[in-house]
Order: structure tokens, then sequence, then C-alpha cells
């Protein structure tokens, strides 16, 4: 097991920074290609051209410009792209809602960069150790990643159930 997490390379996954993200305008096909450079290591899935599309009918990213997309939107399709294995598109447009009235988007974009390299530096560091010192059982560290899964799941529910409650 401790091999396949090495293949994987998780543990050093990469977003670019905000200002690596091209600021000239891409085109839809060039945004989808852009992100998924990023994210097939990761994620393993693409963000289609029409995934994108549906994220500017459903107001998560504002409309192109000439129609091409800005770095802010690409930061967004970022996120929403990472964040969407996780949580529903009503909670995703309501946690992007939150952030635009909280933080600019590039302040955003930065701590959600830094924290998910951390946090996927730490998982998976912490489960190949585990594995090699022996401490926990495979099975073992798979249950505490389902428990802990499971907990932030439920955190994210009251916390999406509490923001609808206040608008």
């Amino acid at each position: 097991m401790k091999k396949i997490l090495q293949q994987e390379n998780a543990a050093y996954f990469k977003l670019p920074t905000f200002e690596e993200i091209p600021d000239v305008g891409l085109y839809l096909e060039q945004t989808a290609t852009f992100i998924n450079k990023y994210l097939e290591p990761l994620l393993g899935s693409e963000l289609t051209p029409s995934m994108i599309s549906n994220y500017v009918k459903k107001k998560m990213i504002a409309r192109p410009e000439k129609k091409q997309y800005s770095r802010e939107q690409i930061a967004y399709l970022f996120f929403i792209t990472i964040s969407k294995t996780v949580l529903t598109l009503d909670d995703l447009k309501l946690l992007v809602k939150v952030q635009r009235e909280t933080y600019p988007i590039q302040t955003a974009y930065t701590y959600f960069r830094e924290e998910l390299e951390q946090t996927l530096l730490v998982v998976f560091e912490e489960q190949a150790l585990s594995f090699e010192a022996g401490e926990r059982s495979e099975q073992k560290v798979m249950l505490y990643n389902i428990i802990i899964a499971v907990a932030h799941k439920i955190y994210l529910e009251k916390y999406f159930q509490l923001v609808r409650q206040r608008n």
C-alpha cells in the first residue's frame, strides 16, 4: 500500500499559485485543458467545457467576457472542481456566495491552495509512515479516513444548514 500512495504522488500535489494562472483570458476549451492538466493526477476525472458552462448558468462563476475566462474565474473553477467531490452543487453555490462576501478571490484561492497542499502532504505522509512503522493495520487506517471524511461531511452539512437559516 505504501508504494501505491507514493506512486500516486498526491502528497506532493501542487495547484498553480494565483499569479501562475493565466491572466490573458482563456477560451472555454483552453480553460478546461489548463485546469485538467493540474487536476488529473489528483482527481483522475476531467472538467469538461459543458461543466464549466453549467457553472456559469448556475451563477457560480461570472460569464466570460468575449468568451474568455479570467484568472479569477479559473481560480473559482479549481475550487469548484475539487470541492464538488464532497459537496453538492447547491452547497458549493452557497459557499462561493459566502466567500465573495468575506474575502477577495486571490486571498481565498491562496488559502485554499495552501491548505489543500498541506493537508494532502500530512494525510498521505501520515498514512505511508503508519504502514511502514506497523503502528496501525491498513484496515484501521482506512477506517480512520472514513470516520474523518464522515465527520467533515456532517460538519459541512450543519454549516450549510446554519447559513441557509441566516439568509
